[in-house]
């Protein structure tokens, strides 16, 4: 049961579902992409999260009441997911899993973690049923994500894999947070993985670190031109592992300021995710590595 909500005379907060799932993103990406669309004076801001989005509103202009009736009408249209067709970005990020950068900072906290005598990827591993970090490496790369909000600090993407809920992966934040994160670091928390865009704090399992920065405050990169931040809700992220030698000559080319994340366009259907992630995925590769 969708809850709407008041914040103040200026905020709508509205609530899809208690907890994460894809249909539920996949309902707020649609309601906030058309209201978007329909461009109506007074709304100042449209803010999509995980299960949830809040509107900004002007209510001079626009009163919240009218606002709520307008997001009800869009939600009804929308209920089913029928006929709803998504256009993304599918993006190749490189990770490297299990960097020494990033074991330097976990290493460094082990008594806020829940088992202090392992790595965060090693616990993660073995909470999750596999038989080696490797296997879950796998587990992480052989599937897609979908970037499902943007936030927490500037640029950074919120992703929850493309699969079916019984293969969703899923680690619990550290018991108390660390007070040092390493800048793009790769972590999970819950079922969500991110990458961490600047140097800070941090409670997320670390496994490792992207090779590319996902926000560029000075946009010297050529996917950085138009905004300082390059993740945007609903692009599709393929982690894919590299070694050093990759990582290294990533490094080069973002210092001359010639990297360039590997991207295609791709339209889809909600449905086609949910009937068959497997399948959609083995879609997304085929379309980012070989079209």
């Amino acid at each position: 049961m969708t809850r709407y909500e008041y914040g103040g005379d200026e905020f709508v907060f509205v609530e899809l579902a208690e907890d994460m799932n894809l249909e539920s993103n996949f309902r707020g990406m649609a309601i906030t992409r058309k209201l978007r669309e329909k461009a109506l004076d007074g709304i100042l801001d449209i803010c999509p999260s995980n299960a949830s989005y809040m509107i900004r509103v002007d209510p001079d202009v626009l009163s919240p009441d009218q606002l709520i009736q307008v997001l009800k009408e869009i939600e009804a249209s929308v209920s089913d997911l029928e006929g709803i067709e998504i256009s993304s970005r599918i993006v190749d990020v490189p990770i490297l899993f299990e960097d020494p950068w990033t074991h330097e900072a976990l290493m460094k906290f082990r008594d806020r973690h829940q088992d202090p005598t392992v790595t965060d990827i090693e616990y993660a591993a073995r909470i999750n049923g596999y038989a080696s970090k490797e296997d879950f490496i796998r587990a992480i790369t052989d599937y897609p994500f979908l970037v499902s909000m943007i936030g927490f600090v500037p640029g950074l993407p919120f992703c929850f894999q493309m699969v079916n809920r019984e293969q969703q992966l899923e680690v619990p934040k550290y018991v108390r947070p660390r007070t040092f994160t390493p800048e793009r670091a790769f972590g999970f928390g819950g079922a969500f993985a991110c990458i961490y865009p600047v140097q800070g704090a941090g409670g997320y399992q670390l496994f490792g670190v992207a090779a590319a920065p996902v926000f560029d405050r000075d946009q010297r990169l050529p996917d950085f031109v138009q905004t300082m931040v390059f993740p945007r809700q609903g692009d599709i992220f393929r982690y894919r592992a590299i070694d050093m030698d990759e990582y290294e000559q990533i490094q080069k080319e973002v210092a001359a300021g010639t990297f360039r994340y590997r991207t295609k366009e791709i339209c889809y259907t909600p449905q086609e995710v949910m009937d068959d992630p497997k399948k959609f995925s083995g879609y997304v590769l085929g379309r980012l590595y070989h079209d």
